[in-house]
């Protein structure tokens, strides 16, 4: 059965609400490839028009140049109109010299670069400092972003979680969580803290399935909601071929094949890899969002074509039969 896009889907016991689909920010900060100011503000823009009303960022996406180019867009509408989430750990300060050519992969930045803070006070100056590149007066969801890319577990669940709580408490921020690109250390944080949504990132897609064993059941047993980012694997189920990128590096043999098998199956049904990458992990219950990251309307068209498809059942049965898919996983009815 297809899936209405802009469907209004609760965080959480929070008050706040997310579209099925949302828009996710970290190309149009030039990831991979450098993006104008124009070209960021008009597929955002778009993403309004269509009916998008989830819109996710970080101060990490082109160190702040997301932000500023989705809120140029943003800051016209009602600001009641729509769920807007961003993320802390890392704050965005004056660079030279080496540090400059560390990017992150994103293209096109000013001399500027993520210095990491986990701490109640980093906390507190990355939110005003988002809120001042947004130029928008709130957050409703704000997620603790990649702690365990430098082993912070420590200063994010010890200094971190409770200024997000406290900012909750006082109705500042409607929900906190956290994102990441594994599913271990976001398990810890549902286990050990008191989140009402996580961002997980290629871990529970089409391809990859890591985050189905534990994190999923758990948090559907807690009541927390789940944001799909990554969903194409770093663009090896756009199109896997040799060269495709998985986890943000070139795609391992066994990994591409894995991919190209799944495409296979898709093909047999008419249907492309992409659309039913884009279902799948929407038929799990604790997912309500997915976080399109395009940097073109015309990706992000693609997104509505997806859900809007009638995807056979045939094919899920095959992708199980072949052990593509685990045969536990829930798909599209």
């Amino acid at each position: 059965m297809p899936f209405d896009p802009f469907e209004p889907l609760p965080i959480g016991s929070t008050g706040v609400s997310v579209t099925r689909l949302g828009f996710g920010t970290a190309p149009i900060g030039g990831l991979y490839t450098a993006v104008t100011d124009a070209q960021g503000e008009a597929v955002s823009q778009h993403a309004w028009d269509i009916g998008v009303r989830y819109f996710d960022t970080a101060p990490m996406y082109g160190f702040g140049l997301a932000e500023e180019r989705l809120g140029r867009v943003l800051r016209r509408q009602p600001r009641n109109t729509y769920a807007l989430s961003s993320k802390v750990g890392r704050l965005i300060r004056p660079a030279s010299g080496e540090a400059l050519l560390d990017t992150g992969g994103f293209m096109g930045t000013r001399d500027e670069r993520p210095v990491w803070d986990f701490s109640r006070d980093g906390v507190q100056r990355s939110i005003e400092e988002s809120l001042t590149r947004l130029g928008v007066d709130r957050l409703d969801i704000v997620f603790i972003h990649d702690p365990d890319v430098k082993d912070l577990w420590e200063p994010a669940i010890r200094e971190a979680v409770p200024a997000l709580v406290e900012l909750r408490e006082q109705g500042v921020i409607g929900a906190i969580g956290a994102g990441m690109n594994q599913s271990a250390m976001l398990t810890r944080f549902v286990q050990e803290a008191d989140m009402d949504v996580l961002l997980v990132a290629g871990r529970y897609t089409i391809l990859d399935h890591e985050a189905l064993a534990e994190l999923l059941p758990l948090c559907e047993t807690k009541g927390v909601s789940i944001v799909i980012g990554g969903i194409m694997n770093s663009g090896l189920l756009v199109d896997p071929k040799p060269g495709a990128t998985f986890d943000y590096t070139a795609a391992p043999a066994h990994i591409l094949e894995r991919a190209r098998r799944i495409r296979d199956v898709c093909e047999r049904h008419d249907v492309s890899i992409r659309h039913a990458a884009i279902q799948f992990p929407l038929a799990h219950p604790a997912v309500v969002s997915v976080a399109a990251g395009v940097r073109s309307a015309a990706h992000l068209d693609d997104y509505l074509a997806a859900m809007h498809r009638e995807i056979p059942t045939g094919l899920w049965d095959d992708l199980r039969a072949d052990g593509l898919i685990p045969a536990h996983a829930p798909v599209p009815a």
